[in-house]
């Protein structure tokens, strides 16, 4: 089954286009929310809580008759989203391709993770196993979501936009995700004056991440439009198998595009390095640095904010010099920036916040002009099949990161040098995309060629 295909500027004036991209922005807007309050501060503690509660004298839960440690039960509940991802994505992405109802796709996945999320207030007293299971379909749901979202990209931009454009998109959700975080801590930290106890307060803010991203979801689907669709509608379970075949097509057309794929190999290298150093920022700053929560949560908010500031910031210099040449500088930054953590000295927040907001700088546009980048190696009709692969690469391969940094740390006892070990995805990464054709890249998937790449 065929899809029409309806250019850019064939049908859509420049006035229309800006008014997409402004609806497409809010996407962002709406679903860091998750990443901010949810992953990043109050669920892990809290879910871990919930299991402890429920766990027997020797901290053991059993759930489907299994012994799990209680502390256990969150890192699982990662990983099986994790995986869960690997099998969804790319399905996702051919359904969007296949049916080219993106727009109603974007919508379904959404409302499923933002109801998930709003689930997670009735998380209490023994309940762990609800929390966990609702975070797993959350977290399935925002990647899933991201994949037809990341692919509006290519509808709503000429080739000369589209690092200014993702990168106001990354910007304002970091500036999102980071308005809501502030709001939620304020109701944390002062739980007594709102009248409500500490595990209350967590619910509620886990519980309006879930409706932020519901709320702010309806500005993009109000803005977008499908450009192609199947010229009928399928069931269901046929559309689903359609989908299973394109995708084996798609594999079979990434054998014969080496420069994606290379791009793909780089992206998953070095964004393995970001998202490892992100994650385990806390545990330095905690375990190494002997500094306290308020520190930590103080260099989160400001990361988010900064980030903003960043992506935005670079997307202009990409304008200039092109994006290639932005993120590789960005990756020389990201290399100085952990060699710099090792000589942070111990109790001094001052400098913690201060590498703090030097990641904060290249955070935002190293994610925002990547997936630009990235847009133009795509072949027309296969964007969100590709753009599947892609978040895999963003959101299912943070496993390799840890698992080098976990084995410094074993192998040497020391934080510093566990850390200083993640340069390596840095310069691999480097190296990756150096070798990376981009001009070619964008000639074999049939795609006009921007002023700057």
């Amino acid at each position: 089954m065929g899809l029409a295909p309806v250019g850019i500027s064939a049908e859509t004036t420049p006035r229309d286009r800006r008014r997409e991209q402004r609806g497409w922005y809010f996407y962002d807007w709406a679903n860091s929310a998750f990443d901010t309050t949810v992953v990043a501060v109050f669920l892990g503690p809290y879910l871990s809580d919930i299991a402890k509660a429920a766990a027997d004298a020797d901290g053991f839960v059993h759930p489907l008759g299994a012994d799990l440690r209680a502390k256990a039960v969150y890192p699982l509940a990662v990983t099986l989203s994790v995986v869960l991802q690997v099998l969804v994505l790319p399905l996702a992405g051919a359904l969007a391709d296949h049916t080219g109802r993106k727009r109603a796709l974007l919508g379904a996945f959404a409302y499923i993770g933002a109801f998930a999320t709003m689930g997670l207030y009735f998380v209490g007293g023994g309940r762990y196993l609800l929390g966990a299971g609702l975070f797993v379909v959350g977290n399935l749901a925002l990647g899933a979501s991201t994949v037809v979202y990341n692919a509006f990209l290519t509808d709503i931009a000429e080739p000369d936009e589209r690092d200014a454009v993702s990168s106001r998109g990354w910007g304002l959700g970091y500036l999102g995700g980071g308005l809501l975080l502030v709001l939620n801590l304020v109701l944390f930290l002062a739980h007594d004056a709102f009248g409500v106890t500490k595990a209350e307060a967590v619910r509620i803010s886990l519980a309006s991440a879930g409706v932020w991203w519901a709320a702010f979801t309806l500005i993009p689907l109000r803005a977008l439009r499908d450009r192609r669709r199947a010229p009928a509608a399928e069931p269901l379970p046929a559309a689903v198998r359609s989908g299973f075949t394109r995708l084996a097509g798609t594999l079979r057309d990434m054998r014969g595009r080496p420069v994606t794929l290379l791009f793909l190999l780089a992206f998953l290298v070095y964004n393995d390095g970001v998202q490892t150093v992100i994650t385990m920022s806390a545990t330095y700053a905690t375990e190494e640095l002997k500094l306290g929560q308020t520190d930590v949560i103080a260099a989160v908010l400001l990361v988010q904010f900064v980030a903003c500031g960043g992506a935005l910031l670079l997307g202009r210099l990409a304008r200039r010099y092109g994006a290639k040449r932005v993120v590789l500088v960005s990756l020389v930054l990201w290399t100085a920036v952990v060699l710099a953590a090792y000589g942070l000295r111990r109790g001094s927040a001052a400098e913690f916040l201060t590498l703090a907001a030097a990641i904060g700088v290249v955070l935002g546009g190293t994610q925002a002009l990547s997936r630009s980048l990235f847009s133009h190696l795509l072949p027309r009709d296969r964007e969100a099949e590709y753009f599947g692969f892609y978040v895999i690469s963003d959101k299912g391969t943070s496993w390799l990161g840890p698992l080098v940094f976990a084995a410094a740390l074993q192998w040497t006892d020391s934080y510093r040098t566990a850390l200083v070990s993640l340069v390596v995805f840095f310069v691999a990464g480097l190296v990756l995309l150096t070798a990376v054709n981009v001009p070619r890249g964008v000639r074999e998937a049939g795609n006009p060629l921007p002023r700057r790449l």
